[in-house]
């Protein structure tokens, strides 16, 4: 499945195998653009599959540190087996009794006399990980069956590699859409993140693009992963509006269009006093070092930047749902972290009765005029009570009405269920983020706090409207299961996306006119020739019309919001045309393409175009970002690029 991985793989082998033999004395082609939007089918199916990835092989731990002071709570995770460097697991001190079971497991599964965890092992994990469930090695030593080589790398019943089931969502990617058939795109805003950590955590597992689960990758998520220097809101907006349009990298019959939306950034001591639940699964599929453990630590990051006037109070679920925190104060760190590190994973999922639990905890100390959320931290797997998405859906939408959020932080690997998860996010107007490592926890709930935990905006959707004089066909990119109907924009009953205070949201369409862009000079600079007016002539001569489109409205964005405590929608417009072209464009719409470019490639798009990953990994070189984040965006795509 993955060349690289495997290439080294049987270079390896030979080099065992020469060892063994002296020192041992063995003897379809898809539619173009023009199809799309003549034929005006926007919509093709892809096919979706469940995907799966490495894991490692941890059962049930516990973790039992009691910290006594009020700093930081000490470390119950393991040793990372990857991103150790960049994207470190844990402290090298504090390790716990879970790392020492952990450690213990690993020096069991050992392939080599070294008593490390063998590269042939993790080699073949990941091969039938992948879903490859032969042999891979059957046809390299078949014709010594009785030989060292022919039993050594044999896994049995009693294998190594644990089970495989990580979920995504089902979904279908729209194409190009014609513009008399279909003039307005209507969704609802997103600002999850998940996808993002998620595909970065499985690049760095060794997944190729090509064989990436199907559903795991949402180019929104990716967008909306990064930070933009957007338009900050302006008097009593709630945000600010960044548009920009510029010709598309990938392809050249399509311009590319950015809109960015942005709140205003709010320190937490100034924020509303804050009634959290945290809602942890304890189950025993929680008991892997990336899960558990990591959780802890996690929210112990989070602990540390509580006031007094927030209320915290946890509830567990595995069989059963348990409160083990009732209403304690933020500034009583020191009961917060004992709580935390006394949590051990063991049983069943029965998340919907913790769900339950939680609600009715959160309603028991609701703060008015406050942030009332529950932080939901699972690996989203549920196997008790309400389990499908349906009935997880239906729970929630009952739930939210209650004025109480719900957010959902995903851990682990191998046994995610990041449809379940979504869902829950989504339907509980909360926002969804996988935590993959410590850096990905301070991310999250330090650097976004406020984002994270503070809604601004609630059920905000967007309506774009396309001018047929000018726009022939559009596609946006991404936020297929944010899609809504037109009639949906209106309603207020429609659910929409929840914003939080410096949270920023990134949309991208390509955008096909009627005639295209000369992109030669643009009207400012023939304008300050001598003979501008010659030149226009010469250019309405040779047929081409420069002041048709740039005399024109192009489109007009409308969105909708509501205040956090609102039931009714407000709504604001923005006409956008010539004006917000860019012949150079910015920094920002450089980068978000980049993104949305490696996008198409990892979501196995059925409209790349043009895509690649070297027009990508140029791009990002030449905008030498010295933002960590994005500096780390070119790192994993020059890691799938080798």
């Amino acid at each position: 499945m993955k060349k690289r991985i495997f290439a080294k793989r049987l270079t390896a082998l030979g080099l065992t195998a020469a060892i063994v033999l002296t020192g041992c004395g063995a003897t379809s082609e898809a539619p173009t653009v023009e199809e799309y939007i003549q034929e005006g089918a926007g919509e093709y199916e892809q096919e979706n599959m469940t995907g799966v990835s490495e894991t490692s092989s941890g059962e049930s731990g516990s973790s039992s540190a009691d910290n006594g002071g009020d700093g930081a709570a000490e470390s119950p995770a393991a040793e990372a087996e990857s991103d150790a460097a960049e994207c470190p697991l844990a402290p090298e001190s504090g390790a716990t009794d879970n790392a020492a079971q952990y450690s213990e497991k690993k020096s069991a599964l050992a392939d080599t006399t070294d008593g490390g965890y063998s590269d042939y092992a993790r080699g073949a994990e990941k091969e039938i990980l992948a879903g490859k469930t032969e042999n891979i090695y059957d046809d390299l030593y078949a014709e010594a069956p009785g030989s060292y080589l022919g039993s050594c790398y044999d896994y049995g019943e009693d294998s190594i590699l644990p089970e495989n089931n990580e979920e995504y969502s089902k979904w279908e990617e729209k194409g190009f859409v014609n513009v008399m058939k279909e003039p307005l795109s209507t969704f609802a805003a997103d600002v999850d993140t998940a996808s993002y950590s998620n595909l970065r955590r499985l690049i760095r597992d060794g997944w190729d693009l090509e064989n990436l689960p199907e559903g795991s990758v949402r180019i929104e998520e990716m967008l909306n992963y990064f930070s933009y220097d957007f338009e900050e809101p302006n008097g009593q907006e709630p945000f600010g509006v960044t548009t920009q349009i510029g010709q598309c990298p990938w392809n050249d019959e399509a311009e590319l269009l950015m809109i960015g939306l942005k709140t205003e950034s709010v320190n937490y001591d100034r924020a509303p006093a804050s009634n959290l639940v945290f809602l942890l699964d304890v189950s025993g599929s929680m008991g892997d070092p990336d899960k558990l453990p990591l959780l802890q630590e996690s929210f112990a990051t989070l602990t540390d930047s509580l006031t007094n006037k927030d209320r915290i109070s946890i509830v567990t679920y595995a069989a059963e749902d348990k409160v083990v925190l009732q209403g304690a104060r933020g500034d009583e760190k020191k009961k917060i972290k004992k709580v935390l590190n006394s949590l051990e994973a063991g049983g069943g999922t029965y998340g919907s009765k913790g769900i339950e639990r939680a609600y009715e905890l959160a309603e028991e100390y609701f703060i008015k005029g406050g942030n009332n959320r529950i932080i939901l931290a699972t690996d989203g797997d549920l196997n008790i009570g309400m389990t499908t998405e349906e009935e997880l859906e239906e729970l929630i939408s009952e739930k939210k009405e209650s004025g109480i959020f719900l957010s959902v932080l995903g851990f682990g690997t191998g046994n995610i269920k990041d449809n379940k998860m979504e869902i829950l996010a989504d339907k509980g107007n909360g926002n969804y983020a996988y935590i993959d490592c410590l850096r990905e926890a301070d991310k999250v709930l330090l650097e976004e706090m406020t984002a994270t935990l503070v809604t601004v905006c609630k059920d905000v959707k967007f309506q774009v409207e396309f001018n047929p004089d000018v726009v022939e066909g559009y596609r946006l990119l991404g936020y297929e299961n944010r899609a809504l109907d037109r009639q949906d924009f209106d309603d207020d009953e429609k659910d929409g996306g929840e914003i939080g205070a410096g949270h920023s949201v990134t949309a991208l369409y390509e955008v096909v006119l009627r005639e295209p862009l000369d992109h030669g000079m643009t009207k400012g600079e023939i304008n300050d020739l001598r003979y501008g007016s010659e030149y226009r002539k010469r250019q309405a001569e040779a047929g081409k019309t420069y002041d048709a489109n740039a005399s024109k409205e192009w489109l007009t964005i409308s969105i909708r919001y509501k205040k956090p405590a609102g039931t009714v929608s407000q709504l604001l417009e923005y006409p956008i045309g010539y004006e917000c072209y860019r012949h150079n464009p910015s920094t920002d719409f450089r980068f978000a393409a980049a993104v949305a470019e490696f996008g198409l490639l990892a979501s196995h798009s059925n409209y790349p175009e043009n895509a690649s990953l070297s027009h990508v990994r140029k791009t990002l070189k030449e905008l030498d970002s010295k933002d960590v984040y994005k500096a780390e965006f070119l790192e994993l795509v020059e890691q799938v690029a080798e």
